[in-house]
Order: structure tokens, then sequence, then C-alpha cells
């Protein structure tokens, strides 16, 4: 029997969910199969990540249907057929028979074809309106915090800025030509980054392969705004990977030292150096144990956190993560910070963030950094940026989150702190 088109697309996201819900790897690790088109790849990629934002929706359609929950695989199927059938608008009969089939090649799911037929048959002819159901709420374990922090209302907004996904947003080289938003067909958002709502392949776009932009939010392009290297300045981006603030400061002119523990990482952040045009040194290594030869004059520290702020990009995230790993995290980011400050010449200065949404990840860490370090000062000055609003900041910081600019596409979930370490050491005269 020949197999319903489009079934090796399907297949392929259907193993990204199943890996993503059962080993709670994300979207981001993982490899899809040799063999696929293009087309087909690009396909898998959407729908996994499409379902997966969209399946607490899809599991309110699935409620009344379902008296026992199924095996996790034909769980994924059904999901996945339901986003397209009512989600894309995709033909049913089509959708129908993809995911039967899909279900049938498993051994431990072939008993369950018969039910995932009979739902999605039923389910096509009395379709609810899709549109209509609920957002997807946060899991508990990031949502009950979030709401101590930011309030229902806050959270709720988060929440639909999660479900309507993120457009690209790029960051113009110093030396780009004037006319690129033009060429791009880009809005230009307060803060300088160029934003497009429909963009398609990222390669083809023009400026691609001469460099003139590289991919980051506009929430992401601000901490080395606020570093403000300068031209002759020895630098360290810390924790680099995957390369966009590297990018920054060394097209502001800096001296760029770029380190990352990961190896794999930083291969791709020196192919963008050299497709832009630009220079930093790479350094695979710990940053907790690694010794320079001499003291920086400015440090960023994009510190290792849960994420949470990317989800509207990454909605395979609260399907993985179960916040078990929190307590690791902040241990390590105040590890990093303690370090960044020893690494830094007196009186240079620290810009440390994390695209979390969670205030321990933020601005707890900021405070308690400030305890355990005597002279050491918030700068707000450097967080004066263009485009920024006043009602964003905070005792600590600039708070960025997902339901801000809701008018132009939001922006990722950010917390920038810039801290100056004293010019003489505690007690020294």
């Amino acid at each position: 029997m020949q197999e319903p088109q489009g079934l090796d697309a399907r297949r392929a996201a259907l193993d990204l969910i199943d890996r993503v819900t059962c080993a709670g790897r994300l979207l981001s690790e993982l490899r899809l199969p040799p063999g696929l088109t293009p087309e087909a790849r690009a396909r898998a990629e959407r729908l996994a990540a499409d379902t997966l934002r969209w399946a607490q929706r899809a599991d309110r359609v699935l409620g009344p249907h379902l008296r026992l929950k199924p095996r996790v695989r034909t769980h994924g199927a059904l999901r996945l057929a339901l986003w397209e059938m009512l989600g894309e608008g995709a033909p049913a009969h089509g959708v129908v028979n993809a995911a039967v089939a899909l279900v049938r090649e498993r051994e431990e799911t072939q008993g369950q074809a018969g039910l995932v037929n009979a739902i999605l048959r039923k389910i096509a002819a009395a379709p609810p309106d899709w549109d209509a159901l609920p957002v997807p709420e946060l899991p508990k374990w990031l949502r009950k915090p979030m709401v101590a922090a930011w309030g229902k209302p806050a959270v709720a907004a988060m929440e639909e800025a999660h479900a309507a996904g993120a457009p690209l947003d790029l960051t113009p080289a110093r030396g780009a030509p004037l006319e690129l938003a033009g060429a791009l067909g880009a809005d230009v958002l307060p803060t300088g980054s160029l934003r497009l709502m429909v963009p398609g392949q990222v390669s083809q776009l023009p400026g691609y392969e001469a460099g003139q932009w590289w991919v980051q939010d506009a929430a992401a392009a601000l901490p080395a705004r606020a570093l403000g290297a300068k031209a002759g300045e020895r630098v360290l981006d810390l924790c680099a990977a995957p390369g966009g603030k590297t990018l920054q400061l060394a097209d502001a002119g800096a001296d760029v030292t770029a380190l990352d523990i990961s190896e794999a990482r930083m291969t791709r952040v020196s192919e963008n150096l050299a497709r832009c045009g630009l220079e930093a040194e790479i350094v695979v290594a710990d940053a907790l144990e690694w010794a320079p030869e001499a003291p920086f004059d400015a440090v960023l520290l994009d510190a290792p956190c849960t994420a949470t702020g990317t989800i509207r990009r990454h909605p395979d995230l609260p399907h993985a993560k179960d916040g078990s790993g929190l307590k690791d995290l902040t241990a390590l980011q105040a590890k990093l910070i303690d370090r960044a400050l020893e690494l830094l010449a007196p009186g240079g200065r620290l810009v440390f963030c994390t695209c979390s949404l969670l205030p321990e990840e933020g601005e707890g860490q900021v405070a308690q950094a400030l305890a355990r370090h005597p002279g050491l000062e918030l700068d707000r000055d450097l967080l004066a940026l263009p485009g920024i609003d006043p009602a964003w900041f905070g005792a600590e910081g600039l708070r960025l989150r997902p339901d801000y600019w809701p008018e132009r596409g939001g922006m990722d979930g950010f917390f920038v702190a810039a801290l100056r370490k004293p010019a003489k050491e505690a007690g020294s005269r």
C-alpha cells in the first residue's frame, strides 16, 4: 500500500515530539533523520514546534473522546493531527489517514489505530472553534512563581505572547547600508533592531552573504549595547554561544575574547564572525577554571539559565523541562558572577543577563552579588539605551518580558543588570 503523501515529514515531526515529551530533550538539541528533502525537514520542524505550542489546546479537544490516556506516541499523533486539521486547516481525510498510518507503524501503538481513526473522524465531522479555545497556560512549576512575581494579568499576557510565536529579529552591523531595512522589508524597532514578521529562508535574505546583519532577538541585543564596548578595549564575552553578543562587541571595535564550554557551539560563532568580516579570540574552556593573561576592561556574562524567557520561540521548553535543575542553575550563576568579577580590572564594568522570567535568576542574583561584594555598585547609566521604556526598570536592573511591545510582536524575556567593580579593593587606600 502506498503511504500517505507527506508521511515522512509527519513521522519525523512525531519522532521529535516523542523525544521532547519522553526524554526531556529540546528541539534545538535534536537531529532529523538523513534522507529528508529540505522541504520535508522544514515541515517536520515546523509541525513539531507548532504541535507542542498548541498541545494543551489539542488536549481540550481530545478530552471528551478519551476514557483512558493513550500511549505517548499515540497521544502525540493525535495532537499532531489536530493541529493540522484545526490549526492549519488541512483537509481531514489526508490528516486522518496519515495519523492512522503513523500509529500502525509501531508494534506498541498499532492496536490503537482504530481509536485514532474513530476520534479524528468524530472531531472532523463536528470541528470545534479552535481559535476560541483558551490560550495554553505555562506549567505549574513555572506559572506559580511567575504569578507571585508579576501577577496573574501579566502572566496571562505573557502566555498570549508565547502563543503568538516570535518574528525574526536582526541586528544590523554598523557598516550596514541605511537602506537595509527597506531591502529586507523590515520594521525598525525603537532599540535599533530590525524585525521581519514573515521572514522566509534566512540565508536567502538580502545582506546575509555580505554579513550585514545577524539573527538576534531585540531583547537579546540590549545587554551588549549596555556594555558600551569601545574600540581597543579588552572585552570578555563569557558563556558566549550562540554568539550574537560576540558579534556586537566585535562590531564595536573592541578586542574581544569569546569563551564558552561547548566546542560545537563555538564553531558556529566562528562561522558567523567570518561571514560578517569580524574578529574575536575564540576560547573553548570552563569559565570557572580558565585564567587569562590580564584582566578585562569589561565583561558580558549571559549566564546559563532556564531560558524561560524564550518560550515564544521555543514552545518545546515547557514540555521538556520541569524546573528540577533550578537550584543547580542559580548556584552556577552566582559562581559565574563571582568569577566574572575576578576577571575584571578595577573600575571595570560587568553586564550580567539571563533569558529567564524568574526573579531568582535575575533580580535575586544581583541583590545577592551586591551583598557578597563590598564596593560593587549598580551602574544604571549604562542601561539608559534608546527605545527603553522607563517602566521596564526595577531596583536591580532592566526587566524585559514577552508581553512588552504587543503591538510590535513582543520580545524575549530577559533580565539585564550593569555593575561597576570598585576602582580599589575594599580596605585599600
